[in-house]
């Protein structure tokens, strides 16, 4: 099997149902956003030195392919694939692994400005194509497109975790914060 189909050649594709749309759709901007973070989080990936980070970031990886399968599938046609799903306990382990990271971190008394080490700006990276994967999906729900809420919800926890993670993998390196200080 070919990896090129030559059916894209005219703009178009298909979602999970058959419906054609335009690759400029926004449903396909989404979950290409989402498949963007998936790959900056690999990346992420390659800098982490702890297993435990590494296996849980590969489980995050696996629901952001469950995320992308549910924004590529048209809601309005039948299916007869099963499209794995997203469940509120995927939500709560995000959290749970932030407070497990937090109980290590200094408290945060001022904006941290990103960097101080190659595997800390690409946590930030990950956490910024996050949050524009959540503002296409509000934009979404704002143009009456269906999202499922719960897709939301572990994308705007994600992005908390990736800040999170961010501080944790800084605080390991022993890299200092860079406060931001607003100049007046």
């Amino acid at each position: 099997m070919k990896i090129y189909t030559k059916t894209g050649d005219k703009g178009k594709t298909s979602l999970i149902g058959g419906t054609k749309v335009s690759k400029s759709h926004l449903r396909i901007e989404t979950y290409g956003t989402v498949d963007e973070l998936n790959s900056w989080l690999g990346l992420v990936n390659d800098h982490m030195k702890e297993p435990e980070i590494i296996t849980f970031n590969k489980y995050i990886q696996d629901r952001l392919f469950t995320i992308g399968a549910s924004l590529a599938t048209d809601p309005d046609k039948g299916t007869k694939m099963k499209i794995p799903d997203l469940h509120e306990a995927d939500v709560k382990l995000l959290e749970d692994k932030m407070d497990e990271m937090d109980t290590v971190l200094p408290e945060m008394k001022f904006f941290i400005i990103p960097g101080g080490h190659v595997a800390v700006s690409h946590c930030h990276i990950a956490r910024c194509v996050c949050r524009r994967a959540e503002r296409l999906c509000v934009e979404m729900q704002e143009q009456d497109t269906f999202v499922e809420p719960l897709v939301l919800q572990y994308i705007n926890r994600l992005s908390d975790y990736l800040f999170v993670l961010a501080r944790y993998v800084g605080h390991k390196l022993q890299v200092e914060e860079i406060p931001w200080k607003p100049r007046v």
